[in-house]
Order: C-alpha cells, then structure tokens, then sequence
C-alpha cells in the first residue's frame, strides 16, 4: 500500500490535493468543459493561521467543498472567479438587441454608476448582500429616485441571468433587490396627475388669449387633443396627417438623446412597441389647429429639417428646426407661472380664490388627455388602442383614477336621496 501524502504538519492530503514548496496548498480538478485547473490557498483548513504578509479568504477544504458542489451542478467555477461584471456586460450587450436609444442609455448608465464600483469585481464573488449595498449607496449618495434604479436593475438583472444560463454561477445575486429597496425605502412611483377640467380650461385659455405665449396653442391643443407623447408630436410629419379621412398616423418618434459619441442629436426611431404603432382620430379642434400651423408655414417657410430620411416635420421652432422636448416644458412652465400671477390679481379683485396650475410637464398633457377620455368612454379596448399602452394595467390604473372622482360625484348627488336607514 502507497503511503499517504501529508503538508508540512503531517496531515494526510487528500486526492487532488498538494503543498507547494512555499507552503501554499494546491487543489487540481477537471471543470466543467475537460480542462484542467487548480486551486489555491495559504489555508488547508479553516482553523489554520495565514503566514504573515499573505492573503487568504478560504482554506483549501472550503475552496475544493465548493467547486466539488459546482462541478456536480455543471457550474463552471474558474470562469465565475475569473471574468468581472465588465466584461459579462459587454458580452451581454454584444448578443442583446436593442434600439439605439435604449442602447445608448444603457452604456451611459453602466459607465457612469456601475462599471467603477461593482463592474471590477469578479461574478463569482458577488453576493445579495453586494447588490443590495450597491443599491443602497446610489439611493443615499447619488439621490437616484425610483426610475433611475429601474433602469439600472433592468441593465444588470438579466446580466446576471445570462451568467446563471452559461452555468457561470448558481444563483442571480440581484434576484429580489429590487423588491427589498421598494419595501425598506416606501417606494412608490411618482404618479403623474392629469390638471383638471378647470385648470386645463385656464390653461388653454390663457395660451389662446395671450400676446406672448399664443404661438404655443396650435401646439398645446394637439397634445391635448390627440394624447400622444411628446417624441410623436414633434416628429409628426405632414405625410403623417389625412386630413380627408381626419386621421393621425403615428408611427415613429423623433427623440433627443445623448450618443455613443457624448453628443446629444436628434435621431427617430420606431415605438417601442407594436401598440405604439397606430391611428389616432382628428378632432375638429385638432384638425383646424394643424391647418393653421400650415397656413402659417405657407407665409414664412416650411420647416426644411430632415433627420435620418424623415421630412415636412409639422412642427417648428422660431430657428424652423423642429422642438426639442426640453424647449417644450420650459415653455409650458413659463406659461403656468404667468397664468397663476394673472389668475392671483384677478381673483383677489373678485374677493375669491384663484384657480392654480399646478407643476407640469408635457407629459402630463397626454395623461390630461387620457383622463378625459377615461371619464366619457368605457370601452377600455379603445382607449388602450388610442393611447398606444402596450399593457392593459397602464389603461386600467388610469381609468380607475379617472372614474374615482366621478363616482364620488354620483354618490353626492344621492346624498339624502336614497331610504338606506
């Protein structure tokens, strides 16, 4: 019978196991794919002190239980302990297909708040308890709000998943994250609040009556009047308009995003989805205010701009290049802040109190629209259609808040009028 091999303290090694001249302790095994590796460790056991200056996180019994656990489950251990997040992301964006802008937007992200912080650590040694710190430090230190950690969840979560599918590691570490932030911070998403029928009647008056801001309106009464978001609008062509049949054709965006380059452009791109592809109806008021912005382009020049193929583009700025998003909500905040300054002198001569605009964006323009079409059209199919919502649940959420506050109406017109006791 051969004799047993022992370490530098006389205790029996196992199969695979070796102690290097230095003192160090080698495991060879076979992975996954046939080829042959090893195993490292200043430790044979865990009890066993780290020779002074040396590093040491497992012993070599720690190290061969795990691999030995990996190899069984087809887990290729080197790999997980050799390649960092870095590298997995951009093996995963290279067979991801997404469009540019999400592309783009994603890069940015990663550049800019993961690949410095956790992008260097290897795959292998990535916990729970890491992703939920990483988490955690972009809430308290960079201020990130709801969407933005969305976005970087939605980046990094099927990374993860990829590396679990190629047998990189057993388990997704981001796995529940998400939900825990949610729960621990009171997460909720902001939601967007559509103006009222009082305050949108203020608004639009207000636009249509002022010297300063009237140019707006044809504008303003298109996204209040058709629902759509804002890259649709400002990239609506006149191609896109039958004015004969009284219908909108909305089928792409025109978008103002930074590039791979640093610079922001703008390109267009298609909806997101196949739902964002649709036809929206002209309403007299809709159609009288795209034939006046062509009357008035007829005077002083069409705009001439054309983006990736795309021309005719019906909406203009004061240079005749088409709006920028931005240029919009500016727009829209000055308008409500000098509405409500007039609003507040007219009131206080008419001994009442003044109907307020509250903050907005252009986007709540489309959710102002949608809930008017909530409170007067039940079929949820067609507003769902109109609205271009790829997911039922956006059209129910809204519709639910639209017809909350009309079925309070209903319940205060019977107040009194019904023997319930």
């Amino acid at each position: 019978m051969s004799e047993k091999r022992r370490d530098s303290k006389n205790r029996i090694l196992q199969n695979g196991e070796s102690q290097r001249k230095d003192g160090k302790y080698e495991f060879k095994y076979v992975d996954v794919n046939g080829t042959r590796r090893s195993a490292y460790s200043w430790k044979l056991v865990a009890t066993d002190k780290v020779p002074e200056g040396k590093r040491c996180e497992l012993s070599l019994r720690e190290m061969e239980k795990q691999i030995r656990r990996d190899l069984e489950d087809g887990i290729s251990t080197h790999t997980a302990n050799s390649i960092t997040l870095n590298e997995l992301f951009d093996t995963y964006m290279s067979t991801k297909e997404l469009k540019q802008s999400t592309r783009t937007n994603y890069m940015y992200m990663y550049k800019n708040y993961v690949s410095n912080v956790i992008g260097k650590k290897r795959i292998g040694s990535i916990k729970y308890s890491d992703i939920k710190k990483f988490y955690n430090s972009l809430i308290l230190e960079k201020k990130f709000k709801p969407n933005s950690m969305e976005i970087i969840n939605t980046i990094l979560h099927p990374v993860f998943t990829m590396a679990v599918r190629d047998g990189y590691i057993r388990t997704n570490p981001s796995d529940g994250v998400m939900a825990e932030m949610k729960k621990s911070h009171n997460w909720e998403k902001p939601k967007r609040h559509a103006l009222t029928e009082e305050q949108q009647a203020k608004f639009i008056d207000f636009v249509a009556n002022s010297d300063t801001y009237s140019h707006w309106l044809p504008l303003m009464t298109v996204f209040l009047g058709t629902g759509c978001r804002v890259g649709e609008i400002i990239g609506l062509t006149w191609d896109d308009c039958d004015f004969a049949e009284g219908i909108i054709s909305i089928n792409h965006n025109l978008i103002y995003r930074q590039q791979d380059n640093g610079k922001c452009e703008m390109h267009i791109t298609t909806p997101k989805t196949e739902s964002g592809k649709r036809i929206v109806p002209m309403f007299e008021a809709v159609r009288k205010a795209l034939l006046q912005e062509k009357k008035q382009q007829m005077k002083q020049g069409f705009n001439s701009t054309i983006i990736d193929g795309y021309s005719g583009f019906i909406f203009t700025n004061r240079c005749g290049y088409v709006h920028n998003p931005q240029t919009i909500n500016r727009a829209i905040k000055r308008i409500y802040m000098a509405c409500n300054e007039q609003e507040k002198i007219q009131a206080k001569k008419e001994h009442r109190q003044p109907i307020l605009i509250p903050h907005f964006s252009v986007h709540n323009l489309r959710h102002t629209f949608c809930t008017r079409f909530c409170e007067n059209e039940t079929d949820l199919k067609i507003i769902q259609e109109i609205m271009g919502h790829s997911d039922i649940s956006t059209t129910m959420n809204i519709y639910n808040e639209a017809t909350k506050e009309r079925k309070q109406e209903s319940f205060a017109r019977l107040e009194g009028k019904i023997k319930i006791c």
